[in-house]
């Protein structure tokens, strides 16, 4: 019943800038972290950001000059801004939220893509 919805994903040139969405819907629980993860053709899934719902920020050191993330308009949400990208931001972005629930609960969403040319 919980869904992860991510958007805002595209094609982009070297240098531009990108900012994804991500809406938590179908739950009555705050979030206890939400988060962002890239996953490169051929690579694994790794965090880029994420934060967490007393507000700690935790940003990957290759991007940290160049993304943010914060929280949305929404109670459950979020969003990464992403300036100056490269090449290698190439991907799907995935977005996996964990619930103040009894079990905490976490849920991922079903990506958006991100495609910088040069």
């Amino acid at each position: 019943q919980v869904q992860v919805a991510e958007s805002g994903g595209g094609l982009v040139q070297a240098g531009g800038s990108l900012r994804l969405s991500c809406v938590v819907s179908g739950t009555i629980f705050n979030f206890a972290t939400m988060g962002w993860y890239h996953q490169a053709p051929g690579n694994q899934r790794e965090l880029v950001a994420s934060i967490t719902g007393t507000g700690d920020i935790t940003l990957r050191e290759s991007v940290k000059s160049r993304f943010t993330i914060s929280r949305g308009n929404a109670k459950n949400s979020v969003t990464l801004q992403m300036n100056s990208l490269k090449p290698e931001d190439t991907g799907v972005y995935y977005c996996r939220a964990v619930m103040t629930s009894d079990y905490y609960e976490a849920y991922w969403g079903q990506g958006t893509r991100v495609t910088v040319s040069t």
